[in-house]
């Protein structure tokens, strides 16, 4: 008999806000190229169309995106827009603002408070929609929140948003931003050997007040935006033989057993990858193994 096709309602679901998603989705950066942004070729767009459409297949119904996810031929929101619309009644798109990006791909300046309305217009146009289910704040300087928060909060009044969000960020951030506007998301840097300090103290935090904790490189770790680097501690390795698994999958298993709260949002351009990264939320590390994973590393 052919082996059953794992789905991603495996790894259970969780809420933003009253929207209900399963806990595994789908990164959407890696789409546009064989790196993030400019630093790889561009991807084949049917490929990556394929991508988009089987994920949906497999369950999943989380996509994360930004505007600035674009290489010199692709752009992920427009390539989801060509996959997915009429989009499902029950697909959540999250989109980022903050950083921005040129025709050339050259970061611009961080924008003022009001500059956001225009980034948040331009999601809505690539993605072919009129509001946005989740839009997360992404920073990326240590300084207060407030101005731009209560700026996406506004835009929420007015019906261009359903539910706001936070990335990069600390518990100041968070405790900051929630005096002005719910927060239904954190989404930070955060893997089984890249945690910033005060990373996990977030992550429980998030999970006491209901906030769904997203890590970003959950896999690939200090290759950050390159990706994976393909180098593995012993510690991976076993647990990964063990199951009969790869060690992307242990690192996904490790993450999603980090809280109920905890989503994984693996980003891929291959579809063998996809089926895989989706079945990482059917396996179940025992507690020895977590032990194990969350001692000193091991060289290989």
């Amino acid at each position: 008999m052919p082996a059953r096709t794992i789905t991603a309602d495996a790894a259970g679901i969780w809420k933003l806000g009253d929207l209900t998603v399963n806990r595994i989705g789908l990164g959407a950066m890696r789409l546009t190229g064989s790196a993030a942004f400019d630093l790889g070729t561009p991807s084949d767009r049917d490929r990556s169309l394929t991508v988009l459409r089987r994920a949906l297949e497999l369950g999943v119904n989380h996509i994360d995106t930004a505007a600035f996810y674009f290489s010199s031929l692709r752009s992920a929101n427009e390539l989801i827009n060509r996959a997915l619309a009429p989009y499902p009644d029950d697909l959540v798109i999250v989109t980022k603002v903050g950083p921005s990006r040129d025709a050339s791909g050259e970061w611009l300046p961080w924008p003022a408070p009001e500059g956001l309305r225009g980034q948040v217009e331009e999601n809505l146009r690539q993605l072919g929609r009129d509001h946005l289910d989740v839009v997360n704040l992404r920073m990326n300087a240590p300084g207060p929140v407030a101005e731009h928060f209560g700026a996406l909060a506004d835009l929420r009044d007015a019906g261009l948003i359903r539910h706001l969000g936070l990335s990069n960020v600390t518990a100041e951030h968070l405790a900051e931003a929630q005096a002005i506007a719910p927060v239904v998301c954190v989404q930070n840097r955060y893997g089984l050997d890249a945690r910033r300090p005060g990373a996990d103290g977030l992550l429980r935090l998030c999970g006491e007040q209901g906030i769904a904790f997203v890590p970003f490189f959950a896999i690939a770790g200090d290759g950050r935006e390159a990706g994976a680097t393909g180098a593995e501690d012993a510690r991976v390795r076993a647990i990964a033989d063990a199951h009969d698994v790869s060690p992307a999958q242990v690192r996904l298993a490790w993450t999603l057993q980090q809280g109920p709260h905890v989503l994984a949002i693996p980003g891929t351009g291959n579809p063998d990858h996809l089926t895989a990264n989706v079945a990482a939320g059917a396996l179940r590390l025992t507690e020895e193994e977590l032990a194990l994973l969350d001692g000193p590393v091991v060289e290989v």
